[in-house]
């Protein structure tokens, strides 16, 4: 299997949040930043020369393109792989970093194509926010699961049962590698989406998808969520919040709040 990775040149943080948002809604699943340039991967056979151009033109960014195979990509994902640190409550390493930091909870992932430096600020604020939220006796939902991160730090957090899926065959398979890593016993991990899932009803939600995706299924995680039960999302710019909130309210969700970092949110909502 063949990746691509696209190089492109630019150094404003705005610039490259928002070619994340839309990279991503194009099948693009992986990043990472470097000092100069944002990189972005996508599997070869989803890579559109034309869709790229047109949104690098239109933000006004030179770009390269590389075609890499399977053993390079992994390198590449150890080379620029960063921790992800919540401060006083969750580290999230992997294997081969050594760092002097102590928290209550760590987590330790393998990192492959379902995970990128690039979406840290999401990662981070999800943690942030899950240590607020009472997990212990609960089920939990992982929607769009990556790596395993959120359904592993909800185990920890006490989670009864946890049901993490994802449709990408890598992040399936990478999610189950490092549930088995960090000794989870709770977690289920499927491939596949909302329409896979039998229906049953959760305490929490986890959603660090994208806006496309959870204003696609928006009705779908209301109807999964008990009552008095939270969805918590992010994938989001923050011009993403109005009508990600105005969605959820129609869905029916009430009490919704934002967090902030690096022009990234979360919302969290009751049911």
């Amino acid at each position: 299997m063949q990746y691509n990775k696209a190089v492109l040149h630019t150094i404003e943080a705005t610039k490259r949040e928002v070619l994340i948002a839309r990279l991503s809604a194009e099948g693009y699943n992986g990043f990472e930043e470097t000092d100069e340039s944002l990189l972005a991967y996508v599997d070869a056979a989803d890579f559109d020369t034309e869709t790229l151009q047109l949104i690098a033109s239109e933000y006004e960014v030179p770009y390269d393109v590389e075609t890499l195979g399977h053993q390079n990509w992994n390198a590449e994902w150890e080379k620029n792989f960063q921790p992800v640190i919540v401060d006083g409550f969750c580290t999230v390493r992997a294997d081969f970093h050594k760092l002097d930091i102590a928290t209550p909870y760590e987590i330790v992932i393998t990192p492959k194509m379902s995970f990128g430096t690039g979406h840290h600020a999401t990662t981070k604020l999800m943690m942030t926010r899950m240590q607020y939220i009472d997990f212990v006796g609960k089920d939990v939902f992982d929607f769009g699961t990556g790596t395993g991160i959120l359904a592993i730090l909800a185990e920890k957090l006490g989670a009864k049962y946890v049901l993490a899926i994802d449709n990408d065959e890598w992040s399936f398979e990478n999610s189950q590698e490092n549930v088995q890593r960090n000794n989870c016993n709770v977690i289920e991990v499927q491939q596949g989406s909302m329409e896979h899932v039998i229906p049953r009803e959760y305490d929490v939600i986890l959603a660090n998808i994208n806006r496309h995706i959870l204003l696609h299924y928006m009705t779908d995680l209301y109807k999964s969520v008990k009552s008095g039960g939270i969805l918590l999302m992010s994938g989001l710019l923050t011009e993403d919040e109005e009508i990600v909130k105005t969605v959820a309210t129609d869905a029916g969700f009430i009490g919704i709040e934002t967090n902030t970092l690096n022009g990234w949110i979360t919302l969290q909502c009751i049911k």
